[in-house]
């Protein structure tokens, strides 16, 4: 069985959240990526408390293709130091699960992805 993971990233603009979420899509590297927002980031950068309204790019892929969805990230990511982690699925329904394995690079079957 596929270990699915959860990527998250965020942005400070609307359309680097799109760009990413389209070229993850597209590259078959993610099934799905939700964009969210926007949301409010209080964080510490370089000593100073900073706040930044962000977009949540919620990313879902196959664990062994972590690796790549980072390069493709950093590649297309505005960030000095972009917000990449990732959360393992713990249960999931078989029928979106097999959905969601059909979308990606690993599966085989890229020809035949469903719709």
């Amino acid at each position: 069985m596929n270990s699915y993971v959860l990527i998250f990233t965020t942005t400070g603009a609307r359309e680097d959240a799109d760009r990413i979420a389209g070229s993850l899509v597209e590259r078959c590297l993610a099934a799905c990526v939700q964009v969210s927002g926007p949301v409010a980031s209080t964080y510490r950068w370089k000593g100073k408390v900073e706040k930044a309204e962000e977009w949540l790019c919620s990313i879902k892929t196959d664990r062994d293709l972590y690796g790549e969805v980072e390069r493709a990230i950093r590649e297309l990511h505005p960030y000095e130091v972009p917000e990449i982690f990732a959360v393992p699925f713990v249960e999931g329904s078989t029928d979106y699960l097999g959905w969601l394995s059909g979308q990606l690079k690993t599966s085989g079957r890229e020809e035949e992805r469903a719709e």
